[in-house]
């Protein structure tokens, strides 16, 4: 693999050669930033973890040197801070036993400007090389702008190969914004009942965010239990903790489609909801 910045990195940690341990993978998640990972794909983390025929590569687009900072972390300068979160996600990566841990290091300014295309191009010959059965990204309603290009990011790359070399599966998953609000039938929902030690594990690696005052570790336990408990009004809890992503599959089998008429479908569904109760209900 050849990136265009000299700076980025693959982190095999197994040792195997890149390329061998590339084309192993069948799920993958890109994320904008070192964590994002661990608190939006538990769920392919899990599902590949300890199995010999399934493995997950995690790849985080930006560089992390905007990163806020306390504690401990007060003085580092920013090329401190981006040595810091390349070492916590390397870490992350050796708890979940990746088959791979790529950091592509773009400035984040560099992902929200679409006119750049080597961020793309990178991710396109990343996600050949790698040839995923399942991709995970940002959702497209997430509220965090380095998020939201992201995830375009990665549909721009995925429709810039051929269909026999795209995944079978894009979902859009939740860290800055949750998918409570999407109608059931809309959400995809992934059972993180199972080795919740494994997932405190691996939030719980970044302590530069965690001592820096954000309990990133705390909020995504809370917020998957909290998915199972609401998932359904009529019903005992099936999970002790459900995440939700947002089927993003269509955007990459049929590249015509808008990516914003396509979020709006979702959000126009959840709107007709609202309004209906409140006609059933409230009158």
């Amino acid at each position: 693999m050849k990136f265009h910045l000299p700076t980025a990195e693959i982190f095999i940690p197994d040792g195997l050669q890149v390329e061998e341990a590339l084309a192993r993978t069948t799920h993958m998640c890109i994320s904008a930033h070192q964590d994002d990972i661990e608190i939006m794909a538990a769920g392919p983390i899990l599902d590949c973890f300890q199995q010999n025929d399934l493995w997950f590569t995690g790849v985080v687009v930006t560089d992390g040197r905007g990163s806020p900072r306390d504690d401990l972390y007060k003085e580092y300068t920013d090329e401190e801070m981006r040595l810091v979160r390349f070492k916590e996600q390397k870490k992350a990566a050796i708890l979940g036993e990746y088959a791979a841990q790529v950091l592509l290091d773009f400035p984040s300014k560099a992902i929200k400007d679409a006119s750049k295309t080597e961020p793309v191009a990178d991710l396109a010959s990343l996600i050949k090389i790698a040839s995923p059965r399942f991709v995970y990204t940002h959702n497209l309603a997430d509220k965090h702008d380095t998020h939201v290009a992201v995830a375009c990011r990665v549909i721009s790359a995925i429709r810039s190969l051929p269909e026999s070399e795209r995944p079978k599966k894009l979902f859009g998953s939740e860290v800055w914004r949750d998918l409570d609000w999407m109608m059931d039938d809309d959400k995809v929902a992934f059972n993180l009942t199972k080795h919740e030690n494994l997932q405190l594990a691996l939030l719980g690696v970044f302590d530069s965010q965690i001592s820096g005052g954000k309990r990133y570790d705390l909020a995504s336990m809370g917020r998957r239990r909290a998915n199972a408990t609401y998932y359904a009004s009529h019903g005992v809890d099936l999970a002790l903790g459900l995440s939700y992503g947002m089927d993003l599959s269509p955007l990459i089998i049929d590249t015509s489609k808008d990516i914003t008429e396509y979020v709006q479908g979702y959000i126009q569904r959840f709107t007709d909801d609202v309004k209906d109760r409140l006609e059933r209900t409230g009158k």
